[in-house]
C-alpha cells in the first residue's frame, strides 16, 4: 500500500515545522472499541527470510530505519522498501506473504506499530492448507514474470 493513501482528506490540516516531516497518512479501517496498540522493533541479519506467511488482527504501520524490506501483501506484487521508506496493510484477512531482509550483505531495521483486535493475537502464522487455496489472490511472483 502506497505510503500517502491519495483518497484520504486529512481532517487535521495543519503547517508542520520544517523540523517534522509526515511519512505516512492513511486511512485505517474501523477499528473496535478494547483494542490494543503495540510498537516492535525489527533487526533481521544480512538475508534474514522474516516470518513466514501470516496475518495480523489489525491494522500495522511500519517504518524502515535501515536496509531494505522485501514486503508483500496479498494481491499487491512484492516491492522493497528501503530506509526512509513507509508500509502499511490493513489487519484483518489479508496474508502478509513477506517482511524479510532484501540485502545479503546488509543487515535490516524496522519499527512496526500494530493495533489488536479486541481478544485476538498480534499475528497469526496461515497454514500450508490455507496458502493453497488462496493461491489465486497471490499477484505473480517476479521469478514467474
Amino acid at each position: 500500500m502506497s505510503a500517502k493513501n491519495p483518497e484520504h482528506e486529512s481532517t487535521h490540516e495543519i503547517s508542520l515545522p520544517p523540523e517534522v516531516k509526515l511519512l505516512q497518512e492513511v486511512t485505517p479501517p474501523f477499528f473496535p472499541e478494547g483494542g490494543s496498540a503495540m510498537t516492535i522493533l525489527v533487526d533481521w541479519p544480512p538475508g534474514h527470510p522474516g516470518l513466514p506467511p501470516h496475518r495480523h488482527s489489525g491494522p500495522a504501520f511500519g517504518y524502515v530505519m535501515g536496509g531494505a524490506v522485501r514486503f508483500e501483501l496479498e494481491g499487491e506484487p512484492e516491492r522493497v522498501v528501503e530506509a526512509g521508506g513507509t508500509f502499511w496493510e490493513p489487519g484483518g484477512d489479508v496474508i502478509h506473504y513477506q517482511d524479510g531482509n532484501a540485502l545479503s550483505d546488509a543487515p535490516t531495521r524496522f519499527v512496526v506499530t500494530m493495533v489488536c483486535a479486541p481478544g485476538q493475537p498480534m499475528l497469526r502464522l496461515v497454514d500450508e492448507e490455507e496458502l493453497k487455496e488462496r493461491a489465486h489472490l497471490r499477484a505473480p511472483r517476479p521469478s514467474e514474470g
